[in-house]
């Protein structure tokens, strides 16, 4: 009977595991416990798939043999893929493809767009360089988008929404960029037209009285330098009070390093932001949270350059919470000017990003000495608005930053690439103010990291020999404790009346 209730038991206990390896095969879930929902699917992700017409083959090229921290974004992608292919019911197909297995394979994978990334491996006491693939191909019929490098700091499920966004969409929405006032180029914001490309048509626009604006879901006018005529500004009246949307990067100020001189920019656009109640002061931010320049001194026969703070270069980390900045840790400012509200309550003001709470403002005109002295009474303001939303001009929207370089990569050999973060803030706030689909909100929903909060020394010193000594007081602490029990019951034990 023992051994019959054995196999019956073993049996059942088969069965049960059978059962739900076919239901888990059937059925993909899993728990998500983190903060902004890393691991679930959005709600614009959903209705994309939702909507699919046609199948959507996805051919993910990643080495097989992958050190534990890049096997885990192989299997997250992996994961996700079969989130995608449920929640589509198979309209999103998948495989993974090893390019390292056969050279047939590895130059399919060159040919789609993928790049190959040198890894230093250990390989019996050497270091090896060992060339792998974490890239991922999507197609559509024939239309294709390509995913050269997986790194997993960025969002995957935004990513590759978009990608389907892209070739599932049937027609884009046109942002247009201004020109015609010496703004900033196409060419010289290649980071962030290449982002923009993903969901919109991108163009340049000269507005003039005969050209039509209801076409653009959204225009950009970044850093104007000319005077600007009054048809412009009266057609872009025209534009808001129609329903359209602006974003604005100006210079109110600029900085002549050369002659170290700091000048006030008028072009016309700040008179006509005054006049919506949208005051830019010709006065530059200072702020103790800063970036850095070098400072080439000489020494001996030596020219040595050393890095100094520059208050001119505002480090933005305070935001609002808000679709624009979500996700958004640090943005790097070049010579921004406060934002100040002088409107009445039909027009909606909501400042997105602020200085930190030691920073200040230096009127214009005025000299700029690196080498300055900085004292506290130069930062005796706080929390100064650097970006705005405002809503209720006319029947649009406006978005404004005082920086009108933020996101230039610029030119030539002086082209550089900027941070993430000043890409991401530019892309957001054209995402919306023209996107109707919701994928701003997967673009920077990423695990985001927690910096520790800058604290004095003073405080540095006594949390240091706060964790030095508590354990060794805890442990003194203990052994007295002990002691004076341990006496306690030895006088117990002497008196006469004592029962064990």
């Amino acid at each position: 009977m023992k051994k019959k209730t054995y196999i019956g038991n073993l049996l059942l206990i088969t069965a049960i595991l059978v059962v739900i390896n076919i239901i888990s095969s059937l059925w993909f879930f899993r728990l998500d416990l983190t903060e902004n929902k890393q691991y679930s699917l959005s709600k614009v992700t959903k209705q994309i798939l939702d909507n699919l017409d046609e199948t959507v083959t996805v051919t993910a090229y990643f080495t097989k043999d992958l050190p534990p921290n890049l096997q885990k974004v192989k299997q997250d992608f992996k994961n996700l893929l079969i989130e995608y292919n449920k929640r589509s019911k198979g309209k999103v197909a998948y495989k993974f493809v090893n390019p390292n297995e056969k050279p047939e394979y590895e130059r399919e994978a060159v040919q789609s767009g993928i790049r190959p990334v040198l890894l230093n491996a250990r390989e019996k006491d050497q270091i090896k360089q060992q060339k792998i693939y974490m890239g991922a191909k999507v197609m559509l019929g024939t239309k294709s988008e390509v995913i050269p490098f997986i790194s997993g700091r960025e969002s995957m499920e935004y990513i590759l929404t978009s990608a389907i966004k892209k070739l599932s969409v049937k027609q884009k929405p046109v942002v247009g960029f201004i020109k015609g006032n010496g703004e900033t180029t196409l060419n010289e914001m290649p980071q962030a037209v290449k982002q923009l490309e993903v969901l919109y048509k991108v163009e340049t626009v000269k507005i003039t009285d005969s050209v039509n604006l209801s076409k653009y879901k959204a225009l950009a006018w970044v850093a104007p330098k000319d005077s600007i005529n009054t048809e412009v500004l009266n057609k872009l009246d025209e534009y808001l009070n129609s329903g359209g949307n602006i974003f604005i990067a100006m210079n109110r100020v600029d900085a002549d390093l050369q002659n170290m001189q700091g000048k006030a920019v008028n072009t016309g656009l700040e008179t006509w932001l005054k006049k919506k109640g949208i005051d830019v002061p010709a006065e530059f931010i200072v702020d103790k949270q800063c970036g850095t320049v070098g400072v080439t001194q000489r020494q001996g026969v030596f020219n040595i350059t050393t890095q100094v703070q520059f208050p001119y270069l505002p480090v933005i980390t305070h935001f609002a919470e808000h679709p624009v900045t979500k996700g958004i840790e640090e943005v790097i400012l070049d010579f921004a000017s406060p934002i100040k509200f002088t409107g009445d309550t039909s027009v909606n003001y909501k400042p997105l990003a602020f200085t930190s709470e030691y920073s200040g403002t230096v009127k214009t005109p005025m000299f700029i000495n690196i080498q300055k002295q900085w004292t506290p009474a130069d930062f005796n303001k706080s929390n100064i608005p650097v970006a705005a939303l405002f809503s209720g001009i006319g029947s649009g929207r406006i978005i404004l930053i005082t920086d009108g370089d933020f996101a230039r990569n610029g030119s030539g050999r002086n082209m550089r690439k900027i941070s993430e973060n000043n890409v991401n803030l530019f892309v957001n706030s054209i995402d919306f103010l023209a996107d109707d689909t919701g994928l701003i909100e997967l673009r920077t929903k990423i695990i985001q990291s927690r910096p520790l909060k800058q604290i004095s020394e003073g405080k540095i010193m006594f949390l240091k020999w706060l964790n030095f000594l508590l354990p060794v007081l805890l442990i003194v602490l203990y052994g007295i404790i002990r002691a004076q029990y341990r006496k306690n019951q030895r006088i117990k034990r002497m008196e006469e009346d004592y029962v064990k």
